[in-house]
């Protein structure tokens, strides 16, 4: 008896034991983080794939998940309405967020999408216009929202964005802080919105003057020029200069913050943030599942400038990957690989340059869309008489003056068959003209009609919307732009990565929205409130 006593004790020993060994999969994360990439199309990550570190893209595609098909949802493809969609799961029509800037009739002003001017800036000049800033023009509830709501805001969020509204839409509105860089002073910044004063670590990462560090160096190729093969030949008519330069070719000298934001180092004084928020603020140190948002604005402005086939966007990118191989090797070191959850994404893709498309015999073209509502108002003015017919024009979209119209007795109907009379007659450039008020009753292919729905809002959008043709953009001869309905501007990466996340790909559809739904179902916790996204059952970990 004493025996099979002794026995059964040591079964049991030893299964304890065996238990004890096992590694377990912890129920939640330590943190989440969000990578948002201003202007990076799809194919970023193809193109330059070969000369990416292990650390960094590869890392986070060849470890972690990729949806391949990945694409916006709604036409307007900017980056104020991309940074909310992706966090809200929602589209510009239900949260609100249109534009970078949309006309307000009751202002009789253009409004800034995260402009609040009941608040006041922090750590620069409180009267700065730059630091009258917050989330309230965006009329949902974000994932990470809910993640505060879920633990009864024990979890922290922080957004991190040079650009203001990169930092702050993603945040949410019930973010601990959210923090932008101020080009006039040189600092980090934030509002009254979030916090009275800077943290001392804040403080004391602005005294560090990383701006005129970076400054200090010459922009210069990583790899040596010759290996850029990838990107066109260096100095072409249709590229930018930098700020206090003279012609577009390496090595650049930074002569200024403007130069400086225009350039590779952009990302590393975002990617130093990032590292000393993580440090500083403790993330993924709780008990409770923390959030950090980070978008990487400085893309979006070199592609601006030099285009998308330049060795100044390609040398962006190559710096990029090892940026953010930084940050997971910091995360590995401190939460310890597997602790944390990792999604890649962008606000918006690009146009290749016009200029460039035409000199390989691909119709393109630009638009000077500002001489073209001189004309339009002009014909209005012939035919219904004397006025300012069209207020204003932001995101391709008409703002009309109604007061005007009720006066002559000129209806929304009159209006716009006039204006799509006038614009179709422009020959290559205009595809269709869309009445705003009747989106069901326009002329273009089913695939396309839920685009221009999902951006209409009855608050602040325009009256009627102008598409161009593919590859066609309103702007200038130099540089490019993004804002359309198009592939080119739609389709982003969405790389997902560690904790909870299944290794593999998909080319199968999947949406912008549906990354705060798939958010949800790993954390269990509730969808932001006006959310449209379905979880991509592929990318979430069997348990």
């Amino acid at each position: 008896m004493k025996r099979l006593i002794f026995l059964l004790f040591l079964i049991g020993f030893g299964a304890s034991a065996q238990k004890k060994e096992t590694p377990t999969t912890s129920k939640k994360p330590k943190l989440v983080l969000g990578i948002m990439v201003d202007q990076m199309r799809y194919d970023y990550l193809y193109r330059y794939y070969d000369k990416y570190t292990e650390g960094g893209f590869k890392r986070l595609m060849n470890e972690g998940f990729n949806c391949k098909n990945n694409h916006y949802h709604y036409a307007n493809t900017i980056t104020g309405p991309g940074h909310a969609a992706v966090y809200t799961g929602s589209v510009p029509a239900v949260n609100g967020i249109i534009g970078n800037e949309w006309y307000d009739p009751l202002a009789n002003r253009s409004v800034y999408v995260a402009e609040d001017t009941t608040v006041k800036a922090v750590g620069t000049e409180a009267s700065a216009v730059e630091g009258k800033r917050s989330p309230v023009n965006m009329h949902t509830t974000t994932i990470t929202d809910q993640l505060k709501i879920a633990t009864e805001f024990r979890s922290k969020v922080i957004g991190i964005a040079i650009k203001d509204r990169g930092g702050i839409l993603p945040a949410g509105h019930s973010a601990d802080a959210a923090y932008w860089f101020d080009a006039k002073s040189g600092n980090w910044i934030s509002s009254t919105y979030y916090m009275n004063e800077l943290p001392k670590w804040v403080q004391d990462f602005n005294a560090q003057k990383w701006p005129d560090k970076l400054i200090a160096q010459k922009w210069t190729t990583l790899l040596p020029i010759k290996e850029y093969t990838e990107s066109e030949e260096d100095d072409q008519e249709y590229e930018n200069v930098l700020s206090g330069e003279k012609s577009p070719v390496f090595p650049h000298s930074l002569a200024n913050i403007s130069a400086l934001l225009t350039s590779a180092y952009g990302n590393t004084l975002t990617k130093e943030m990032t590292l000393a928020t993580l440090k500083n603020e403790k993330m993924g140190q709780s008990k409770e599942t923390d959030f950090l948002c980070v978008s990487f604005s400085t893309p979006d402005y070199v592609g601006h400038a030099t285009g998308t086939h330049s060795i100044e966007i390609e040398d962006t990118y190559l710096r990029l990957d090892r940026d953010i191989a930084e940050v997971l090797k910091n995360l590995d070191m401190t939460l310890g690989k597997g602790n944390y959850t990792v999604f890649l994404t962008a606000d918006h893709g690009v146009a290749d340059v016009a200029g460039f498309l035409k000199k390989h015999k691909i119709p393109s073209g630009i638009v000077e869309l500002s001489k073209e509502i001189n004309y339009l108002n002009g014909e209005m003015v012939a035919k219904f008489g004397e006025g300012k017919w069209i207020k204003a024009q932001d995101n391709y979209q008409l703002y009309l003056d109604k007061d005007l119209m009720k006066k002559k007795n000129v209806s929304m109907a009159q209006v716009y068959e006039l204006v799509k009379e006038k614009m179709l007659i422009l020959g290559s450039s205009v595809y269709q003209v869309v009445n705003m008020h009747d989106i069901a009753s326009a002329t273009i292919p089913p695939y396309y009609k839920p685009l221009i729905e999902n951006v209409y809002n009855p608050k602040r959008s325009g009256d009627i919307m102008i598409l161009f043709e593919p590859a066609w953009y309103s702007g200038y001869k130099k540089g490019t732009t993004h804002g359309t309905m198009w592939q080119y501007d739609r389709h982003v990466p969405l790389l997902w990565y560690g904790w909870g996340v299944q290794q593999g790909e998909t080319v199968e559809q999947t949406y912008i929205a549906d990354i705060s739904a798939t958010l949800a179902a790993m954390l269990n916790i509730l969808e932001p409130n006006g959310c449209v996204g379905q979880p991509i059952k592929e990318v979430i970990k069997k348990k």
